[in-house]
């Protein structure tokens, strides 16, 4: 049986590819963005998860958007306007496949910013949108980029990461945010931002969400992957309920709902008395990775590599001399590190900037200062 045209137009995700290569025990890997298993608060869940043999009715079918108390509640954490609602999907990404999925026809454009989120480019691939790209600066999107591709190209939405974005870990400034909404309200672009990251930060204060100063014209999607597991596979969406509506009919037809005993064990989580000091403990232990990792590639890294610092989140990316990174980073799989080549951030890869995307938040301190040892020795060889 043939598969679908939208499939056929899809790539293998290396980043898949490359995980696999890096489960072998004498590989450290810097590859994927994942959580280390010493945050899961599983402690913290554990009075709820016993609990739930005395709650039959978070076993039975379940609401489409979602279980009440944890609507009421992140109705209340987000201080959403009447007009606004939550709804839960499984996982963010699933968040991301609905939308795209109810209001992205084939040939729609969709901007995002170059690099970009890989699981966002398949979501949109596989709908046959159109991909418009701006460049990327130290303070968010290039400004200037995005406003003529409004112009020109008439997107029906913007999709980013503001916050620590994955892969360059780059923090929006309060100008832009305020910037890019105002573009938004002004060409009626609709902007989706996605906030994996948003509760990792580890230095400096917290911005406003850029949905902050476009509420209307907005879609977020909110991860519950990196504060508490990624197994319990919830993830929220919010926004204009005449927007989040066509978003519940799609969820229907996928799955019917997100599975209520985990969206009860998550509302036990969010209202324990420590859930806090968890996050408080969360951030500290990242911080100190993303110290160590940064302090030793300043030290070891060439001349002609550029680093940037991040304030939070899981990545940072390393800029690289033109080079073909994907033959880098095959050898450095053979050399014991694995990391992500920046061709993959990108719609059209061919002509991407030289980059490799670093993970610092599943690999002790001990870990990134071999594996920098073993990056650097590889650069130094191969770009000399």
């Amino acid at each position: 049986m043939e598969i679908a045209h939208s499939l056929q137009q899809i790539q293998s995700s290396y980043i898949r590819e490359i995980l696999a290569a890096a489960t072998d025990k004498n590989v450290i890997s810097l590859a994927g963005g994942l959580p280390d298993e010493k945050t899961f608060p599983i402690d913290l869940m554990k009075a709820t998860l016993e609990s739930l043999s005395d709650m039959p009715e978070v076993f039975q079918y379940g609401a489409t958007a979602g279980y009440g108390p944890l609507l009421e509640l992140l109705t209340e954490s987000y201080q959403l306007p009447d007009t606004h609602m939550p709804m839960i999907c499984t996982g963010s990404q699933q968040g991301l496949d609905l939308i795209a999925r109810a209001y992205v026809n084939p040939n729609d454009t969709v901007v995002m910013e170059a690099p970009s989120y890989l699981g966002a480019m398949q979501v949109f691939g596989l709908v046959q949108a159109n991909i418009a790209t701006v460049s990327q600066t130290d303070f968010g999107p290039n400004l200037e980029e995005l406003e003529q591709c409004f112009i020109q190209d008439s997107p029906k939405m913007f999709y980013a990461v503001p916050d620590f974005h994955n892969p360059t870990g780059v923090c929006w400034s309060l100008e832009t945010r305020k910037k890019v909404a105002e573009l938004c309200i002004k060409y009626k672009v609709a902007f989706i931002e996605d906030a994996p990251y948003r509760e990792l930060r580890f230095t400096g204060e917290a911005l406003p969400m850029v949905s902050t100063f476009c509420p209307d014209d907005s879609i977020v999607l909110r991860s519950f992957s990196k504060i508490a597991s990624p197994g319990l596979r919830i993830g929220a969406v919010t926004g204009k309920k005449s927007y989040l509506e066509p978003l519940i009919k799609v969820k229907q037809g996928a799955d019917l709902h997100s599975s209520v005993p985990m969206q009860a064990l998550l509302v036990g989580l969010l209202r324990h008395a420590d859930f806090g000091l968890h996050m408080e403990q969360i951030q500290a232990l990242y911080k100190t990775r993303y110290d160590v990792l940064f302090a030793e590639l300043k030290k070891q890294l060439p001349e002609t590599c550029v680093l940037n610092p991040v304030d939070g989140g899981m990545f940072i990316w390393l800029s690289l001399p033109d080079c073909d990174t994907f033959a880098l980073a095959k050898t450095l799989i053979a050399n014991g590190v694995a990391v992500v080549p920046s061709p993959v951030f990108y719609p059209k890869p061919e002509g991407a900037p030289s980059a490799l995307r670093l993970n610092f938040t599943n690999a002790n301190p001990e870990e990134l200062v071999e594996a920098v040892g073993r990056l650097t020795k590889v650069l130094n060889e191969a770009l000399n």
